[in-house]
């Protein structure tokens, strides 16, 4: 068995330290590999996102399809959305409540 450089003596595969803080878009890569690396606990999981970083590093890949492989494994926590109500009133109606209004403020002095 040849062992890949991104695992360890048992077989469990570790996270990739290739970081490059100068090259804002891959900085941006790896910060989304290393979150979805953190979050899971599947080796295979893991082996596979080392494998989409490496080859994205090597210029295998392009970003999109980057993004394109590591999207299933992120877990986006996206506030749900919830019903917004608006009350509304027809233009004539509300011409004459502030009709009445003024004029209740008009005889009340």
């Amino acid at each position: 068995m040849t062992e890949q450089p991104y695992e360890n003596d048992i077989g469990v595969s570790v996270k990739l330290e290739i970081d490059d803080p100068e090259n804002f878009q891959f900085h941006a890569a790896y910060s989304v590999y290393a979150e979805a690396f953190d979050r899971t606990s599947d080796s295979d999981t893991k082996a596979e996102l080392n494998q989409v970083i490496l080859d994205l590093k090597d210029n295998k890949i392009n970003y999109e399809a980057f993004y394109r492989e590591v999207s299933p494994f992120r877990k986006l926590d996206v506030p749900r959305q919830e019903r917004f109500t608006m009350q509304t009133q027809r233009k004539k109606d509300w011409r004459k409540k502030t009709q009445r209004q003024d004029r209740i403020k008009r005889h009340k002095k």
